[in-house]
């Protein structure tokens, strides 16, 4: 990313004008902050993956998971959860408990003192003063680069988890993705040249714009982008995609793509972004898959999903080997406390911990 800079160096006008691929060198300081998938190297995506590897295998054993217990008992993290999320905070939560970080909440803004009228910004200025991290979920796009910065501004900055911001990022959503992808590609070559189908409400599903530009930093991939006109990805995505010569294709025809997907990321109407007043966007889509799509995809595809799914994915395809939603649900709980981990820099300790004793696969 180039140069680390310091974020109270920088007017939150100016750092809220930058490019999205500029604002991810001000993430990489002490304390580190996740926030926007653009701040991530290819290289430290494979880093965080085999680490949430070792960590899957290490918590099999009873010595190995009392190990990781004592990696992060000093420390203390706040969840804070100003949108509905049960998926997103229970694997945050079960990450942290793995590594025994204590926790602490607010699920409903309705229970602080936002109710009385304080703004968000000192409500989380207060729990800054309890924890060494916060995680975060609110419905407001950008708010948690601009809490970082704001924290970056007082005596006592600590690192800040986007858990999914307004209709724009889910980063840890993206990296639990592709860790999904890699452990289901890892016999057949890994993610290189791979085609991937998201389908679906892709104009405001969070997972797949920040998802869609991690896949770009891949060799050769394809992406196809399969919705409704009034429901397709943004440009703004597409132009990332341009800038970094990843090949796309913008249709709607998904029974085209079934065949040659490597993998079909299924995603869910998001109408809870709908405007009151200007109608539902329920029936704008219908893109179905189920049992009598099982011998037009491959044998090595993959089916994913972010969940929670509604009609999309027929149930009758729960157990067929290439339906992953429910491991890569999983697999954020792993993934995620390897960068909780990493966000401390104690993930040496698990390296070497790993290199000795070396938990069966």
């Amino acid at each position: 990313m180039g140069t680390k800079k310091n974020l109270s160096d920088i007017a939150w006008r100016d750092f809220k004008a930058l490019p999205l691929t500029e604002k991810g060198a001000y993430f990489q300081g002490s304390p580190a902050h996740t926030l926007i998938a653009q701040q991530f190297s290819r290289e430290k995506i494979e880093e965080l993956c085999e680490l949430a590897t070792k960590i899957k295998r290490m918590n099999k054993r009873r010595d190995g998971a009392n190990f990781l217990k004592s990696l992060l008992s000093d420390k203390r993290a706040m969840l804070y959860f100003a949108q509905p999320s049960s998926r997103t905070y229970l694997s945050h939560n079960a990450a942290c408990q793995i590594l025994g970080l204590d926790t602490m909440d607010v699920r409903d803004s309705k229970t602080s003192s936002e109710i009385k009228g304080e703004s968000p910004e000192d409500t989380i200025r207060t729990f800054s003063s309890y924890v060494d991290m916060i995680i975060m979920r609110h419905p407001v796009g950008g708010f948690a680069e601009r809490v970082a910065w704001m924290m970056a501004h007082t005596g006592r900055e600590i690192s800040v988890l986007n858990a999914g911001s307004g209709a724009d990022q889910h980063p840890t959503q993206a990296l639990l993705d592709i860790y999904t992808l890699q452990r289901s590609f890892e016999k057949i070559g890994g993610i290189d040249g791979k085609h991937v189908a998201f389908v679906g409400d892709l104009l405001r599903g969070r997972t797949v714009r920040s998802l869609a530009w991690m896949l770009s930093l891949y060799k050769d991939m394809t992406l196809y982008f399969i919705a409704p006109e009034s429901l397709q990805i943004s440009q703004d995505i597409l132009d990332l995609l341009d800038k970094a010569g990843t090949k796309y294709v913008v249709t709607q025809d998904f029974a085209s793509v079934m065949p040659i997907a490597d993998a079909i990321y299924m995603t869910r109407i998001q109408d809870e972004w709908d405007v009151e007043g200007e109608g539902s966007t329920t029936e704008a889509c219908d893109y179905h898959i189920g049992a009598e799509h099982m011998d037009t995809i491959k044998d090595t595809t993959v089916i994913l999903h972010p969940l929670p799914r509604r009609q999309e994915i027929s149930t009758e395809i729960d157990n067929d080997s290439r339906a992953v939603y429910w491991r890569q649900m999983r697999n954020g709980m792993w993934i995620r406390a390897a960068l909780i981990l990493t966000t401390f820099g104690r993930q040496e300790e698990v390296n070497q911990h790993y290199a000795e004793y070396k938990p069966e696969a």
